[in-house]
């Protein structure tokens, strides 16, 4: 009951998403073009946009900025459910990729840059999540009476 439910700022949140989903296709396309006749999960020095990647992790890029923009579009507080896990999973990935960055376990040749990124992109859907969610005016009340309480 503590998430804002009809923020007054959420379209500008859900054009925040947007952007973010539309940064990952943009990052992924790149990389696909960049990493044309490599293997799939090459550890090599492949950049793009200063960060370290591969075909794969290019592709992960695209399919998730798909989701994200998919979520966008339809709304419906589909978008925070789609922002939120994704969220989550981007930070996931983003720890395991420091976790793992000089090792042979770094499949998707992740950078110090890359993970910055990837953290930061975590922290921007999970805020665009918490607050682009669309409610009944019953559950605004409800949430307001439950944030003047605390």
């Amino acid at each position: 009951m503590h998430t804002p439910v009809n923020h007054p700022a959420r379209p500008i949140y859900r054009a925040i998403g947007g952007l973010a989903g539309l940064y990952l296709v943009l990052f992924g396309v790149l990389g696909i073009i960049t990493c044309a006749g490599n293997d799939v999960l090459a550890q090599d020095d492949t950049r793009v946009l200063g960060q370290g990647t591969n075909l794969g992790f290019s592709l992960v890029s695209v399919l998730l900025g798909i989701l994200v923009l998919a979520g966008t579009l339809l709304g419906r507080n589909i978008d925070v459910m789609i922002n939120q896990w994704l969220s989550y999973l981007l930070m996931a990935v983003g720890l395991a990729g420091l976790a793992f960055l000089r090792t042979e376990a770094n499949i998707f040749n992740f950078s110090i840059p890359t993970v910055i990124v990837i953290m930061v992109l975590g922290l921007v859907l999970l805020l665009v999540g918490m607050y682009g969610k669309v409610g009944t005016d019953e559950e605004r009340d409800a949430w307001q009476k439950a944030r003047l309480v605390l």
